[in-house]
């Protein structure tokens, strides 16, 4: 058996260690009062959106927004649950149907739920051609469907497009024989559910509560109103001589809605050794109620936007909600989404939204201008700036919505609601409560933020839907 051996070892080598000629900078700190920043906190945003609402004093705590009395019910979404393949109406969300909006009865509602069947549509399929009767109610719970109509000279033409939530066929209830005025066609593959109008019927002949709620419906449907639902109001105009004019009043809803002050609130605590001891150079109690605020201000924003009771999000009326027409977010999208309103003062998108916006402009040779405020260059669409709001989602990464608003009380506009002069305020409409210093020595502060978010006219607000924010591959 062989060994082997390594190199033979070699002879010591003298290494000379010079003498350290000066203090090390590791000592010398020691000595030294370091120079240090304020704590930072990357979760801070610009939040244009709560700089971009008027605020407005709410003393009560309530906030009234009184309006013409209206016929008209608006339409809401409904909502879907998915079991594996299967997919079911949440029955109380049927009451997002204008039809079914007063019905009280869940189990009525339940059994109507369970009348619809599911059906699985493919991209381009035609689910109804124009000129059909009107025969099914139909729910999308998922997919793009294009209203399909004529235009002027004959030529087959886009009306609207309808999505996730969005139903049509109800109105049919107003009319005998109803005809469809428009073909139904598949934009995208989806998933649809349908109710035949005889199950319908079949169940209002059983359920007094639902012919009650329908005559309801129609009684509202006949009245005078103008293009809004809103009641009309009686005009002679263009007349000769001294005819008798007619008399007329303003008349007002009844159950106006009501807005009360939602609350963001956190306990801060501190021990009272850091604050008696480390205070020096910055005060604590300061710097980490400094963070607190901000990180309170980031939630009041997010609230705004997606609270399901005030958010803007959730509250935009239906007939101000449009679909994206290819996707992504064109510039054909926004001038749809600003003809909606008589003045749009703000867009908010996010950020990768207007990513994907400046991509379409580029493709088409359009280079879209901003504007100056308070100093910053903010991107701007036909002279309304687009604010970047990282709070508007983005589901699965793919699709967001941008909101376009018209801002002020005085403008029948959207507007913010707070109450300021509150006890121990800290800053308008947020306070910080001492709330003593428990049995181990740490001090407890209450920081509270009272605001909620009112949208004064339905067409005060809109939000372009499905906006594609994902990047085509090359």
């Amino acid at each position: 058996m062989s060994i082997e051996t390594g190199p033979a070892p070699t002879e010591p080598q003298n290494v000379q260690v010079r003498a350290q000629l000066s203090l090390s900078t590791v000592a010398a700190r020691n000595l030294a009062t370091t120079t240090k920043s304020q704590p930072q906190m990357q979760g801070i945003s610009s939040r244009w959106l709560l700089r971009a609402l008027p605020w407005v004093q709410v003393s009560g705590g309530t906030y009234r927004v009184n309006r013409r009395l209206s016929y008209t019910v608006g339409r809401g979404r409904v909502s879907f649950v998915k079991t594996g393949t299967e997919v079911r109406v949440v029955p109380p969300s049927l009451r997002e149907i204008p039809v079914l909006r007063g019905v009280a009865d869940e189990a009525l509602l339940g059994e109507l739920a369970g009348r619809f069947a599911q059906r699985e549509v493919a991209a381009g399929e035609v689910l109804v051609e124009a000129g059909q009767p009107v025969d099914e109610i139909y729910l999308i719970a998922h997919g793009k469907i294009d209203k399909i109509g004529t235009g002027k000279y004959g030529e087959a033409a886009v009306l609207g497009n309808l999505a996730d939530g969005d139903h049509l066929g109800d109105e049919a209830v107003r009319q005998s024989d109803a005809l469809w005025e428009y073909t139904i066609k598949a934009a995208t593959s989806g998933t649809v559910l349908t109710l035949p109008w005889g199950a319908f019927q079949e169940l209002a002949d059983r359920s007094a509560e639902l012919r009650e709620q329908i005559n309801q419906y129609l009684t509202g449907a006949g009245q005078a109103q103008n293009q809004h639902g809103e009641a009309d109001i009686e005009l002679a105009a263009g007349h000769d001589g001294e005819p008798e004019l007619p008399s007329t009043f303003v008349d007002y809803e009844l159950a106006p809605r009501e807005y009360e002050l939602s609350v963001a609130q956190t306990v801060l605590r501190v021990h009272s050794r850091v604050a008696d001891l480390f205070n020096d150079p910055m005060n604590q109690i300061e710097q980490q109620l400094k963070l607190t605020v901000e990180a309170l201000r980031e939630r009041q924003e997010f609230e705004v936007v997606n609270n399901p009771e005030f958010g803007l999000l959730a509250n935009a009326d239906y007939e101000q909600r449009i679909q994206t027409h290819s996707g992504p977010p064109t510039p054909d999208d926004l001038d749809e989404l600003l003809s909606l309103r008589r003045e749009t003062s703000h867009l908010f998108a996010h950020p990768r939204a207007i990513a994907a916006f400046g991509r379409e402009c580029s493709k088409r040779g359009i280079y879209f201008g901003s504007v100056d405020v308070g100093g910053h260059h903010i991107p701007a669409w036909r002279g309304v700036p687009i604010f970047p709001c990282g709070k508007i989602p983005v589901a699965d990464g793919h699709t967001s919505s941008i909101i376009a608003m018209r801002a002020g009380e005085s403008n029948q506009g959207v507007v913010g609601l707070h109450q300021t002069g509150i006890p121990d305020e800290y800053e308008p409409g947020l306070n910080v409560r001492f709330m003593g210093i428990n049995e181990k020595a740490v001090i407890s502060y209450l920081v509270s933020t009272y605001y909620s978010a009112a949208i004064l006219v339905p067409d005060a607000l809109g939000v372009l839907e499905n906006v594609e924010v994902s990047r085509p591959r090359d």
